[in-house]
């Protein structure tokens, strides 16, 4: 086992620093790892390996028996999450490299980010003469649904995927856990920096690059450690077919500033950033909704064997758009052939007025049969690599419905993406739900669903 390995793929953890009071970091990470979640959901379950709680304190803590000394735990330890003050973290780092613990995380605040760097080299320096990888410190930890691991402070665990996302701000990682049982979304791994003492953003890339359950790699960064090491992981992942997407915050002047004062690290001009991170194959966005919509289609569909899409739509209007779009982002519409739309007409269920033209316009009264019926057809032809479909919500629509239809031909044509735009709110939910649910990613607007599938057929 790397000891990167042991960071995401523990059979041990200590928690040292573990807590009585139901309102602290030591609490809330001890129960992480015990039940899965401090808040309810369905994707928890208690982390199977050894869990083993330290604090000199205390005989038990939620059923766990306590240890005075992470020396004392009786069996090896992977991985130890130390939730103590700053200025005892060199000494219990100096107890876990005599107990040959191979990965820490740092919880702790109160190092380079508040002014305080000496303490921060002072750990760094003890994990590496301990043969230590130190993750943090001034994190959230470590998620990896899969593996049942919560090794964090974060409130839940969300569903299983195939994104990783690394997250220079803890804050960010925990809001996103919560919105991601609400919206479906699914996760190989969610990874807080924090300071960087020792673990960085290319560590991550590397070790995600040669992950079996991650196709995408999502990144938000304020500042980078080492350019060129990062540089060299970007182009190993994408070399192993993995997308990597960067949002990076300190662009602009207040931004940059207030960085400084967060983790510690110097923002850099954005610029070359940008410039470095595309020539080595990423994509770069702007958004944090950006980030993690586009990491979604890349991670939940096929890359498309080339660029030529068809767009499925009940509402002109929107097709129309989504065309737009589509030419923006160097989406080429496909070129409906005449054998294509005889077998459409063929079908009884197009309606008379309907567009026999891409965006294919099935007209608002479209039935779920109309749309499986048409995406089965495009999808069956070769000029076809990719699709888009809208649900526009009228009194006519099967919204549910339209899903499962999505769903089977999905199921039927498993090598070309689809992307969806359900365009609706209230009475909308039930069949975005299940399309989250069964991993193909719906937005809520016909350009953000053209850019992914700009990603996905290599506009």
């Amino acid at each position: 086992m790397s000891n990167l390995d042991a960071l995401l793929e523990p059979g041990s953890v200590a928690v040292i620093g573990a807590s009585r009071d139901p309102k602290s970091v030591g609490y809330g990470v001890l129960q992480g790892l015990l039940k899965g979640c401090v808040l309810p959901s369905k994707y928890a379950k208690p982390f199977p390996g050894k869990v083993y709680a330290v604090n000199p304190n205390a005989k038990k803590i939620l059923g766990a028996r306590c240890y005075a000394n992470v020396k004392d735990v009786p069996g090896a330890v992977d991985l130890a999450v130390i939730c103590v003050p700053a200025k005892v973290v060199p000494a219990v780092l100096r107890e876990c490299a005599e107990k040959k613990v191979k990965a820490i995380v740092v919880v702790s605040a109160g190092f380079a980010e508040t002014g305080d760097a000496a303490l921060q080299e002072e750990i760094a320096a003890i994990a590496k003469r301990g043969g230590m990888r130190l993750l943090g410190p001034n994190c959230l930890g470590v998620i990896r649904p899969s593996k049942s691991l919560n090794a964090s402070f974060g409130l839940s665990m969300p569903r299983a995927g195939r994104t990783a996302f690394v997250t220079q701000s803890g804050a960010l990682a925990d809001s996103i856990v919560d919105w991601a049982l609400e919206e479906m979304y699914a996760f190989s791994a969610i990874v807080s920096l924090g300071n960087k003492a020792d673990i960085d953003e290319a560590d991550l890339v590397e070790w995600f690059a040669h992950d079996g359950q991650t196709k995408a790699i999502a990144l938000y960064l304020e500042g980078v450690k080492d350019g060129r090491k990062l540089m060299a992981a970007v182009r190993t992942a994408a070399a192993r077919g993995k997308t990597v997407l960067v949002l990076k915050g300190g662009r602009r002047g207040e931004g940059a500033r207030a960085v400084s004062s967060h983790t510690g690290a110097l923002a850099g001009s954005y610029a070359v950033f940008e410039s470095a991170m595309r020539q080595s194959g990423a994509a770069v966005v702007e958004t944090l909704e950006e980030l993690l919509g586009l990491a979604k289609a890349v991670s939940e569909q096929p890359l498309a064997a080339g660029n030529s899409v068809a767009i499925v739509t009940n509402g002109g209007g929107a097709g129309v758009l989504c065309a737009d779009y589509c030419e923006e982002f160097g989406v080429m519409l496909a070129e409906l052939k005449e054998a294509t739309l005889r077998k459409l007409d063929a079908t009884k269920l197009m309606h008379p007025a309907y567009s026999r033209r891409n965006p294919l316009d099935l007209v608002g009264d479209a039935t779920a049969k109309r749309y499986e019926a048409a995406l089965d057809i495009l999808l069956a032809d070769d000029a076809v690599k990719a699709a888009i479909v809208i649900q526009t919500l009228q009194t006519m629509t099967e919204s549910e419905g339209d899903a499962r239809a999505v769903l089977r031909m999905r199921k039927k044509h498993p090598k070309k993406p689809i992307v969806c735009v359900f365009m609706g709110g209230k009475y909308s939910k039930a069949a975005i739900r299940l399309l989250g649910e069964n991993g193909v990613p719906n937005y809520d607007d016909p350009r953000k669903a053209a850019k992914a599938c700009a990603l996905l057929v290599g506009a």
